[in-house]
């Protein structure tokens, strides 16, 4: 018997723009994320972040976020504040709520597993069939599960 085929994997660029390969895709969807409050708190000094799909190293002063649904994802403090706002009374870069942006991204739901390495080349995540593969637009990927990408996303479009 053979040995099997490693799942695919996709690389975050670092570079501004929606990657080929999700926009290129015939089945990606573009969508816009819901304004919700989380809870965000800043690293203190270099850590690892465990994450529902896989440990991401997270840098001094960078965000560590807390989802509605209890799932925390790391957020690099150069990429922060074009996601997230603080909520009254808290300032921008304190610790406390913040209300995501409507932002717009492109999306695939995979179906099969796969794995992403995020822009700092070190952090792996891996997906299972019938989670999203998420392109910011901001030379990042991630991975998104189902529940959670339908309670966070609004697509604005379905493949065509």
């Amino acid at each position: 018997m053979s040995p099997a085929a490693p799942p695919p994997l996709f690389h975050s660029s670092g570079q501004p723009g929606f990657s080929k390969v999700v926009s290129t895709d015939p089945r990606h969807v573009a969508a816009r994320k819901f304004e919700r409050e989380i809870h965000v708190r800043f690293a203190p000094e270099a850590c690892t972040v465990h994450t529902p799909e896989g440990l991401v190293h997270a840098r001094a002063g960078d965000a560590i976020v807390t989802g509605t649904a209890g799932e925390t994802w790391r957020v690099s403090q150069a990429r922060f504040l074009h996601k997230y706002r603080p909520v009254p009374p808290v300032l921008a870069g304190e610790a406390g709520a913040y209300m995501s942006l409507p932002n717009r991204i492109l999306a695939l739901q995979m179906q099969e597993p796969f794995e992403v390495v995020l822009a700092d080349g070190i952090s792996h995540l891996t997906g299972r069939a019938g989670d999203w593969l998420v392109d910011y637009g901001d030379g990042s990927l991630g991975i998104v599960t189902q529940p959670i990408f339908a309670t966070t996303y609004e697509i604005l479009d379905e493949p065509s």
